[in-house]
């Protein structure tokens, strides 16, 4: 399972961009990967994972702004097209469990 974190901050003053690099942090240090601008995504084992995400993004969300969760399933996430562009990553991003170095 996927969960996608998609968020409209406003960044007009010193307060707004401050809770917007605050929040970004939190994604990043909590393993969200980018897939786009303010677009986070992190694989959840289970169900219950993906509970305890959303738990944790409702305690560090932002004071303003809109902040969207969505739940995928793997399957789902997979069907994902590119209309325009291609992915790039060096990260592992299915759902393969032993990586042999």
């Amino acid at each position: 399972m996927r969960v996608l974190v998609m968020f409209d901050l406003p960044v007009d003053t010193v307060e707004d961009r401050k809770e917007y690099r605050t929040f970004r942090k939190y994604l990043i240090k909590s393993g969200y990967l980018m897939l786009q601008e303010s677009v986070y995504c992190k694989l959840a084992q289970n169900p219950t994972a993906a509970d305890t995400l959303l738990l944790n993004i409702k305690k560090n969300r932002p004071k303003s702004g809109l902040v969207q969760v969505l739940r995928v399933t793997e399957k789902e996430y997979s069907k994902m097209e590119y209309v325009v562009g291609e992915a790039s990553s060096e990260i592992i991003t299915d759902d393969r469990r032993l990586l042999i170095i």
